[in-house]
């Protein structure tokens, strides 16, 4: 019965979704204040419905209901709870239902805070919220339905697919969507906003804070997917420009230079073509990540293998949301430019050039992605478009991006003296090049072109600090008074700081893990011993251990270093016997200097693991976790920049343009 009801939840959403997508933007239209408003009751029914379903969903998981096909194929009676909640998003459907759960959210969000946003605004950002929604809810019915019944049920499910069965990839999917569907509610933002043909200081003020929630989400969400891939798959890295990483990294790309270009807008009345634009095109990158995964053009650890038919229903959707939205933007867009002038050396334009160089850097992510597709569609020849050309071509184009970024928040609006900058900055330059030099001291090898980085983030991260220190005049005044002064700062201004330097840490970490990294793959009996960065890894052989739902080919490294202890790892090599299908679990010593990394690989040959000889894969990753800790403090940042009391209660009304007055009769 509840699937049944799962089921008539969803039938009930879609109704409301339908109702929400005419009513509020016709009532806005006439200037109609009931149906306006009615964009509120709709979008918190929708929120309720879907939730109803998603619900549903989700007990048929716990209590593992294999009259459901969805369980069936993804679940199993003896996976730990954990992970039978979380296949309730690891397939296409219960994903694709998390997807529009995650997108009545953001609806029913700004149902309920946006209490400032004048009504015709809202009805119109509500109803075009339910047009996305309304081609994702039929989509869910009509092709992916997630409470199809199986009869007669099996004894058992076939299991989660065991690389997902994972604490990181039990939270990664609704960080990740949480993200790029955020940026759903900006899309319907700017889309109202064309309708209505306005935008201006108090529009840019109501989306930062929408803007800024998706982008953190989805900054966690990348962020604890390469943390899975590092730990989980074995291979000791955390990025591949998979095209399923790429499609995540695009609208992060786009979002970021939306963040600073709303900000232009809501300080200086500039970039509204800017901003519309890109608000447009993150989310139209979001919907074309989902085509990507699920229309079966691609293979990966984390996409959909579905069938394609499913995809040209997306591709539909796609095409309407993206042409219909740029078409509108063709047409309103030249009316809305104006705003304050600036001089090319000012903070605008120190932001302007931070937006080329995001845009320019999404666009060569985009045709490494897509470039293999459309090789494979057209011309019938599969290619590989991998690191090598990402790293060639994206590194130099975020490397002046991160040099700007350290002058940018000393630059002054309108007009700024770059002369009075550099000397400001005279002394971080120094300690930059001299943090270069320490390096290839330290390091005595490695390739050249990695000091130049290193450089540049340490110019950016104590840039940065230098900033800060002045907004609060440290050692400039009392210490007591810079205290007072940090504490009146607004909490926006922290927040710029520390995503500033969790950008220049996180920058540390994929150089020096990049760079500098020792690996060594080994064949090993018992007894035997590899060194490695200075340690001595000794193999102590293989024990077999039973999991809940696998059996398990634990290994005993005992590692020293001159002689004395550091550690013992136990790296696994797990078989699942349902899915019938083997995982590698690694085995990491994490300091704040590296990582000591081992992971156990296949028998070393037919019949070695009886012998007790296996394949070993030891690798040492310099300053890996300044990785996820610059992740964190990017976070971090975005969640004080959004805990500012400006951006939710602050609001600035609308000015109502008077109306003129009626001349006397002479």
């Amino acid at each position: 019965m509840t699937p049944e009801i799962g089921q008539f939840a969803l039938a009930l959403a879609l109704i409301i979704a339908l109702v929400q997508s005419v009513l509020p933007i016709l009532g806005a239209s006439r200037g109609d204040l009931v149906w306006m408003r009615s964009a509120r009751t709709s979008a918190l029914a929708q929120l309720v419905f879907i939730g109803i379903a998603f619900a549903a969903l989700m007990r048929s998981f716990m209590v593992s209901d294999f009259t459901v096909a969805n369980v069936v194929e993804n679940s199993h009676s003896l996976k730990p709870m954990l992970y039978k909640i979380a296949g309730t998003w690891g397939s296409h459907e219960g994903s694709l239902l998390l997807w529009v759960l995650i997108l009545a959210a953001f609806g029913a969000g700004v149902a309920l805070l946006g209490t400032n946003i004048p009504d015709a605004l809202k009805a119109r950002t509500l109803s075009v919220q339910a047009w996305i929604s309304t081609g994702f809810l039929s989509f869910l019915l009509l092709t992916s339905n997630p409470f199809e019944r199986v009869f007669p049920p099996p004894l058992d499910g076939n299991d989660l697919n065991p690389l997902l069965q994972d604490v990181g990839l039990a939270m990664h999917p609704p960080l990740l969507y949480f993200g790029y569907v955020g940026f759903s509610i900006v899309f319907s933002f700017a889309v109202a906003a064309l309708i209505e043909g306005r935008v201006d200081a108090a529009w840019a003020r109501w989306v930062r804070p929408w803007t800024l929630a998706a982008w953190m989400s989805l900054t966690a969400g990348i962020a604890l997917g390469s943390w899975w891939a590092y730990y989980e798959l074995g291979w000791g890295g955390w990025w591949f420009w998979d095209p399923v990483e790429n499609v995540s990294f695009m609208p992060w790309l786009l979002g970021t230079a939306l963040l600073h270009s709303a900000i232009v807008t809501e300080k200086r009345d500039a970039f509204k073509s800017w901003t519309i634009l890109l608000a447009i095109l993150t989310f139209s990158l979001s919907l074309l990540g989902t085509f990507i995964v699920r229309s079966g053009l691609l293979t990966s650890v984390h996409a959909f293998a579905v069938d394609p038919e499913r995809g040209l229903y997306i591709l539909g959707l796609l095409g309407l949301s993206i042409g219909g939205s740029l078409a509108l933007y063709a047409w309103r867009a030249p009316s809305m430019e104006g705003g304050g002038l600036f001089a090319p050396i000012s903070r605008e334009g120190g932001l302007l050039i931070n937006n080329l160089l995001l845009v320019v850097a999404t666009g060569t992510v985009l045709v490494g992605t897509l470039y293999p597709l459309f090789t494979e569609a057209l011309a019938d020849q599969k290619i590989s478009v991998g690191p090598p050309f990402f790293n060639a071509s994206f590194i130099p184009i975020m490397l002046p991006l991160l040099a700007i970024m350290a002058v940018g928040p000393l630059l002054s609006w309108k007009r700024a003296d770059l002369k009075g900058v550099f000397q400001r900055l005279r002394f971080v330059a120094l300690l930059s090049g001299l943090a270069a030099l320490a390096v290839w001291y330290l390091t005595e090898g490695g390739p050249a072109l990695a000091y130049l980085p290193i450089a540049i983030a340490t110019w950016l991260l104590l840039a940065t600090l230098r900033e800060w220190a002045a907004r609060i005049r440290l050692f400039d005044v009392p210490f007591a008074q810079a205290v007072r002064r940090a504490r009146n700062l607004p909490r926006a201004a922290h927040g710029m700081t520390l995503a500033h330097a969790g950008l220049a840490v996180a920058v540390f970490g994929f150089v020096g893990s990049s760079a500098w990294k020792s690996e060594k793959i080994v064949f090993v009996q018992s007894g035997a011993v590899t060194e490695i960065a200075g340690f001595d890894v000794r193999f102590d052989g293989v024990q077999r251990v039973q999991g809940p739902n696998y059996v398990a080919d634990r290994g005993t490294l005992v590692v020293t270093r001159d002689g004395a202890p550091v550690t013992t790892l136990y790296p696994e090599r797990r078989f699942y016997p349902v899915a019938q299908s083997t995982t590698t679990e690694s085995a990491i010593r994490s300091t704040l200097a590296g990582d000591l990394y081992a992971s156990l690989a296949e028998p070393a040959a037919e019949g070695a693991a009886q012998s007790g000889a296996w394949t070993l894969r030891i690798l040492y990753e310099p300053l890996v976790n300044f990785i996820w800790i610059g992740a964190a403090l990017l976070v971090l940042g975005g969640g004080l920049s959004l805990s500012d009391r400006r951006l939710r209660v602050g609001a600035p009304r609308r000015a109502t343009i008077p109306k003129p007055q009626a001349t006397p009769a002479e």
